[in-house]
């Protein structure tokens, strides 16, 4: 079931804050794909690689790299005008809903209170949830205009454990990324992490634990409230 765990056994969990893309939804691609897309157009080729490490290990993007090629900075908004209206028209043409997700969120939501934390803007995340239908189970969403700073920054969490009325000690984060764990552990929470096709390639160093799929979670915790 795991792959990794640092935890000395089971916590007292009462609220649950989830990540979105890459965790509920399967986003990640499309948005790389979208960004690829129009990189292309000033002759940049943008890697899985590149895409990891200036994207879900830090959050500083790739428009550097346009702008290295000597792009405008007006070239540069217009290109990321339109990687956001691709993304836009990906989101509602692609399966986007992850594997075990609905099962498992029934399964935790009598027990939790849970939230949802992103870097996503809101539109593009109102744009996918109008298709998974998931928001039923969650008590609130936190998305890029709810705080000044960022993943890798502490503050969407910090603002997530506020909106939980719960304590640091009794919130759990559940997150794909390691920008996303860093952000975690510097709202000092505890944090589990199911590695995607693009961050698999992270050690994940702080993680309570690693995973292997989403129904783990349910499974764990589940377990030790029953145990």
């Amino acid at each position: 079931m795991t792959s990794q765990s640092n935890d000395s056994g089971p916590t007292n969990y009462g609220a649950i804050l989830w990540d979105n893309d890459g965790v509920l939804v399967d986003t990640e691609r499309w948005y790389f794909q979208a960004t690829r897309e129009v990189l292309a157009e000033v002759g940049i080729d943008l890697t899985v690689d590149h895409y990891f490490e200036h994207f879900l290990a830090g959050s500083g993007g790739a428009w550097h790299l346009a702008s290295a090629r000597g792009v405008s900075e007006g070239e540069i908004e217009a290109l990321r005008g339109a990687r956001n209206e691709r993304y836009r028209q990906l989101l509602e043409q692609e399966w986007i809903t992850m594997e075990g997700v609905r099962e498992t969120l029934a399964a935790l939501r009598p027990h939790f209170v849970m939230g949802i934390v992103t870097s996503s803007r809101r539109a593009h995340f109102e744009t996918i949830h109008r298709r998974t239908g998931l928001l039923e189970f969650f008590d609130f969403a936190l998305t890029l205009e709810d705080y000044a700073h960022a993943k890798p920054s502490p503050e969407p969490y910090l603002a997530a454990v506020a909106r939980s009325g719960l304590p640091a000690g009794r919130c759990l984060v559940i997150e794909d990324a390691p920008r996303g764990l860093t952000a975690a552990l510097g709202a000092s929470l505890d944090c589990w992490v199911i590695p995607t096709e693009f961050t698999r390639r992270a050690t994940f160093l702080g993680a309570a634990r690693v995973l292997d799929r989403i129904s783990d979670v349910s499974d764990l915790l589940l377990h030790a409230k029953s145990g």
